[in-house]
């Protein structure tokens, strides 16, 4: 199989897979447990759960570490774990493509830590944390990085710093979440995102989680508008917003919504896109509709 960016640039789509987190609520994870020990605990919960994305139609997998670093794993008091359980996350999303032509995707979420001058984080201590997590992805047989729901672009570049370091050539993407105004949380712009994440030789770049569809097709049209030439756009929106339904929240969004979001998204040319919080194999499989993968 050929690496992500040139599969884009030889005009395939990729159809992401979905949420991860509430699929492993359903699974058993309690609220408040790690979900990165569940790659060692129950490698067959998250095999299953990958694997069913698979079926329905993903192309690419992504590994059940979007809080595997150390700051956020510190919080379970499993920070000395961040290369084994990694590491076990890639082996484990391997499994769950069976043999079947999947890209193995290692997820890197936000830090947890803000960096300067706003917080105590340096450029070069993210460097090093995203590193560390970054090696067991590796270890374990990613075939890309997604740097994924960040807010601050100097944490983006310490991130894609630490791949290119760790892991020279490997295909990395990086999408931010805008969903303070169309910006986000740090005030960064689709626009701006796009161009200085490209300048850092990232070639797949885009938007994730958010306020639901309606916001982030307003979203893909600034990326698409800003898109400099040789870069892929990646978009994977929530499926909805979480309504008070019974005492706990529930999205709302259904994949009749989702897939004619993606038609949408089709039709600006964007060919990568997933779902994110509150999805599930449905809405994979109504991108994967969409898009004819």
């Amino acid at each position: 199989m050929t690496d992500l960016y040139t599969w884009l640039d030889e005009g395939h789509t990729l159809v992401g897979d979905g949420a991860m987190g509430t699929e492993l609520q359903k699974a058993g994870l309690d609220d408040g447990g790690a979900p990165e020990l569940w790659n060692v605990e129950h490698p067959d919960r998250v095999i299953a759960i990958l694997g069913a994305y698979a079926d329905a139609g993903a192309t690419f997998l992504t590994t059940n570490t979007f809080g595997g670093s150390r700051p956020r794993l510190a919080m379970h008091g499993l920070e000395d774990r961040v290369h084994e359980l990694n590491k076990a996350a890639a082996e484990v999303a391997r499994t769950a493509a069976g043999g079947r032509d999947i890209f193995i995707v290692g997820d890197i979420g936000p830090s947890g830590e803000l960096m300067e001058p706003m917080g105590t984080l340096t450029f070069d201590g993210a460097k090093e944390l995203f590193a560390e997590q970054i090696k067991g992805l590796v270890d374990g047989g990613v075939d890309a990085v997604l740097i994924e729901t960040m807010s601050d672009l100097e944490e983006v570049r310490a991130a894609v710093a630490a791949a290119h370091e760790v892991a020279p050539g490997l295909p990395v993407a990086a999408t931010l979440s805008f969903d303070t105004n169309l910006r986000t949380m740090m005030g960064v712009k689709p626009m701006t995102a796009i161009t200085a994440i490209s300048e850092m030789g990232v070639r797949l770049v885009g938007a994730n989680c958010g306020r639901g569809t309606d916001e982030m097709r307003l979203i893909a049209q600034e990326l698409v508008d800003a898109k400099p030439e040789g870069t892929h756009i990646l978009i994977q929106s929530n499926a909805g917003l979480p309504q008070l339904v019974g005492g706990e929240f529930i999205y709302t969004g259904t994949p009749d919504e989702m897939g004619d979001f993606v038609k949408d998204m089709a039709a600006l040319g964007i060919k990568a896109i997933g779902s994110c919080c509150g999805s599930d194999p449905t809405h994979t499989a109504a991108i994967s509709a969409v898009l004819g993968a």
